[in-house]
């Protein structure tokens, strides 16, 4: 990985962890996140193509094969040094200067996409890590509020007991006091098997065993405010970057056009042997033949340049909307983002005040029960509104934490 890779991914990982309250969790998630940047078949997939692309600039920066022949004259001719026995011929064409150059420079452009292939995939599974950590968190304090609430039931239950005794409540009561825990419980169970659901996602995401535990915060924390938004930096995020780099390959892929479109030249020689006969008596007899040449090609039916042309300028045509295209997605993405960010908030504050009032209605009715008139059907009432209530709430903060994240991903 290179350091400028390593320099943009810590920064998206600090981000990521800036929001999180407690620095445990963000040491946690942050641990994760580069177990799944390490480990993870996607991200080196990427890497291996970009491998793959810088290493064609080496292949590109070649001259074309030597030509070699070699003839020997089954019918010898006869000159006036002697008889020509065989004939050796060796030739090197050269493209037009500056071409290899462009080659590279498009071999290079290439490469530099998939670069943004690579950053693109490392923030996606930083999301998608983040994220799936939420829901396990999310999983996690459902569990633990239905485990409240079942003690709480199981303190009416003690109540309604002693109501029975006193003749102040029916056995009726009691059964729906024990019925509302066996929901309970039953919530509590599915939630487990929907944790090892998750945790599975999320040990694939790290490409490690499925069963490895996971640490879950105990708490995450509503932020006291929110963090100021810079809109002007979706501009360069990398999804857009990306059809950047594509337009300037396609550019490269121009100029090595117009540089492949000029003539090649070349340089070699041919040797001819010579023996000389006995019946020879010129001066120079057996003198053997040694002939210099130059090779030029010219491309005068030269339509497929042209259309090489052409198409270049259709493509960048296409890429410059491709990326309004993505553009316009990822200003709707961020757009969303924002305001389900604000909603989180508004819903959170809501059950803030929700919870406050349902404690007081309880407190009223433990109170009522002291008098002899507790009524055991407003009991139930209370307390699902309450698991309601503290479910709505965790559920607000996952979904800020989430929003975060997108944000995160689109901005930073």
């Amino acid at each position: 990985m290179t350091n400028s890779i390593k320099k943009v991914l810590h920064f998206i990982i600090f981000s990521f962890s800036l929001f999180i309250v407690h620095s445990v969790n963000a040491q946690e998630l942050e641990t994760y996140i580069n177990i799944a940047l390490e480990n993870n078949p996607e991200i080196q997939k990427f890497e291996l193509q970009y491998r793959i692309a810088s290493e064609k600039v080496n292949e590109v920066n070649t001259l074309p094969n030597t030509e070699f022949s070699a003839g020997y004259f089954v019918l010898e001719p006869e000159t006036r040094t002697g008889t020509q026995r065989f004939k050796v011929s060796a030739k090197q064409m050269l493209p037009w200067f500056g071409t290899i150059t462009s080659r590279e420079n498009y071999a290079s452009s290439l490469a530099d996409t998939k670069y943004e292939d690579i950053v693109i995939a490392k923030r996606k599974l930083m999301v998608s890590v983040s994220q799936s950590y939420y829901k396990l968190y999310v999983n996690k304090a459902k569990q633990a509020i239905l485990v409240e609430n079942s003690k709480l039931l199981k303190t009416y239950e003690a109540l309604a007991l002693t109501s029975i005794e006193v003749g102040k409540a029916s056995a009726v009561d009691l059964f729906r006091l024990q019925m509302r825990q066996n929901e309970l419980e039953q919530l509590r169970l599915v939630l487990e098997q929907q944790f090892l659901t998750e945790q599975t996602t999320f040990n694939n995401l790290l490409n490690r065993e499925k069963g490895i535990k996971i640490d879950v915060v105990d708490a995450l924390l509503m932020p006291s405010k929110d963090f100021d938004i810079n809109t002007n930096n979706l501009d360069l995020h990398p999804e857009l970057l990306k059809y950047d780099k594509l337009f300037q390959s396609v550019a490269q892929s121009e100029l090595m056009n117009q540089k492949e479109s000029q003539p090649s030249f070349g340089f070699g020689f041919d040797y001819i042997n010579i023996h000389a006969g006995p019946d020879i008596t010129f001066s120079e007899k057996g003198k053997d033949i040694f002939m210099p040449t130059v090779a030029l090609s010219i491309p005068i039916f030269n339509k497929k340049y042209k259309s090489k042309t052409k198409q270049n300028e259709l493509q960048q045509q296409e890429i410059e909307a491709q990326k309004q295209e993505r553009l316009n997605t990822l200003e709707t993405f961020l757009e969303k983002a924002i305001n389900d960010r604000i909603s989180a908030r508004i819903t959170y504050n809501t059950q803030v005040k929700n919870l406050k009032q349902a404690k007081a209605a309880e407190d009223i009715l433990i109170k009522s029960y002291e008098t002899g008139t507790i009524d055991f059907n407003d009991v139930l009432d209370i307390q699902e509104l309450q698991l309601k209530f503290q479910m709505n709430q965790i559920e607000a903060v996952k979904n800020y934490y989430v929003q975060t994240t997108n944000i995160n991903y689109l901005i930073n």
